[in-house]
């Protein structure tokens, strides 16, 4: 039999303590794994738990959300390395340094300040709108960015003064435990509060679905694949989904463009941990005399240009019918070549490559299987297009009415608008990479959860609370 530490036991009671004194001393008790704080078996007792923290972090009001996401946010700086490390060696995609990078941009993700209230006063009395909490909300994390979205999600979630219970990607649920529990003992030790965020140790199709029917659930929060999501809207409760992208990008005939620019953002932004990123580029559309200035300027910038033996070799090992990935009737991506190396695809085809190509590049037409399916690897489609709007028509296409991410690069103000319009998305980046969205080289903040399915966007504090108004009637103002 294994031993407990005594540490571990005192952690234990700890929290029985607590939740003892913030339930009454007739609640069930709920304890999470032993050393473990935050992590449970299964997702009813996550739920519950985050029930418990939820009630905790209400009695203690705004000072200590701001301080939970002071705590968020020093945590994700001061353990990125370790962490970063962590989740890339258990999940074996994208790229190390710029999982590194990612757990540092949560610095950037919008807290309290973004909830002022906003009031009325006139004759007839005063009237104020706040932005109430909803209680826990039930968070399903990708594999993609386990930790970043997990530490994100806090950030905005508890702002709102809500609790949350995650049921992470199994492919990414060893780094997302460990998170929370690192998470769980720094708000424990701050600020005496336990199981604010909370987390299924081995998350399931079932523990999803008893998340989403649990009492104690009272939003869902959706960042994944097309399955989940459809899931999750079925499930009977609120869902914010984050639904999925195929992002194109169209590049204008353009004079007065520097297209070593243009490349440069494109290959920045499409090689982002591997593509992995939702508004990640995933196809290019390039106009006219646009087309050849932009495979130069591509290739001036490091990427690969590959032939079409070598595109087709690619292709016929990361598209499949085999019944063993689903069965589907028609091609889709093997999941073993998601987030991998520009190294690991050319290889497929024959090639040693330097370690420094970021991105392959392939010419294709339209309806070609890389530019129609989101592949999620550094291999960009480059489609040729007569006019710009028969490549914005091309984009569109493309991505499916997703309504996700979209980027144009163009010095004419019209086609910005034009596109923008026939696009519709929820994010239109012009004239730089896709992270410019996000805040990574343009105005704005940082979210990995754009809820696209849903439609409330780029997701803040705001979006995890619900209105509440309060009237008073009577001659009170006093000009």
């Amino acid at each position: 039999m294994s031993q407990i530490s005594e540490a571990a036991i005192r952690s234990v009671v700890a929290e029985v303590v607590a939740q003892l004194q913030v339930r009454g001393a007739a609640a069930p008790v709920i304890t999470s794994r032993p050393g473990r704080h935050g992590v449970f078996g299964d997702a009813a007792s996550a739920a519950a738990a985050a029930r418990s923290g939820f009630e905790q972090l209400s009695k203690k009001g705004w000072a200590a959300r701001s301080k939970v996401v002071d705590i968020v946010k020093t945590m994700c700086a001061d353990n990125a390395d370790r962490w970063g490390t962590v989740e890339f060696e258990e999940t074996r995609i994208g790229r190390l340094d710029h999982k590194i990078e990612k757990l540092h941009g949560i610095k950037n993700v919008l807290g309290t300040e973004y909830l002022m209230p906003t009031g009325m006063s006139g004759d007839s009395g005063i009237t104020m709108d706040e932005a109430a909490p909803f209680g826990v909300v039930g968070a399903i994390l990708p594999v993609t960015h386990s930790v970043p979205t997990m530490a994100g999600n806090i950030v905005n979630m508890v702002a709102a003064g809500n609790a949350v219970v995650f049921n992470p990607h199994p492919g990414g649920a060893a780094c997302a435990a460990l998170a929370v529990h690192e998470f769980n003992e720094a708000f424990k030790a701050e600020l005496g509060i336990t199981n604010l965020v909370c987390t299924v140790e081995k998350p399931s199709l079932d523990s999803f679905n008893e998340l989403c029917a649990s009492d104690d659930v009272d939003l869902l929060c959706i960042t994944g694949g097309p399955a989940v999501v459809d899931a999750a809207m079925k499930a009977g409760k609120r869902a914010i989904c984050a639904g999925p992208g195929n992002p194109p990008v169209v590049i204008d005939d353009c004079a007065a463009l520097d297209y070593d620019k243009v490349a440069g953002d494109i290959i920045f932004g499409g090689g982002y941990d591997n593509n992995l990123l939702c508004i990640g580029e995933k196809q290019v559309f390039a106009v006219g005399a646009a087309y050849e200035k932009s495979l130069k300027s591509f290739q001036k910038q490091g990427a690969l240009l590959l032939n079409t033996r070598q595109v087709e070799a690619i292709k016929k090992e990361v598209f499949t019918f085999r019944p063993d990935d689903g069965g589907c009737s028609h091609p889709v991506l093997n999941r073993k070549y998601v987030g991998a190396s520009a190294i690991k695809l050319a290889a497929i085809a024959g090639l040693t490559i330097d370690p420094k190509v970021d991105m392959l590049i392939a010419e294709t037409g339209a309806d070609d299987l890389l530019v129609v399916e989101e592949q999620m690897m550094p291999l960009l489609p480059i489609v040729r297009c007569a006019s710009f709007e028969e490549a914005v028509e091309a984009a569109k296409k493309s991505e499916h009415g997703y309504k996700h991410s979209a980027m144009v690069h163009t010095m004419n103000v019209s086609r910005m608008t034009h596109m923008a319009r026939a696009m519709d998305t929820t994010m239109f980046v012009k004239n730089g990479p896709c992270v410019a969205g996000l805040g990574m080289g343009g105005e704005g903040y940082i979210s990995f959860s754009i809820a696209t399915t849903t439609g409330e966007g780029i997701t803040t504090p705001r979006t995890f609370t619900r209105f509440r108004r309060c009237t008073l009637v009577d001659q009170l103002n006093i000009i």
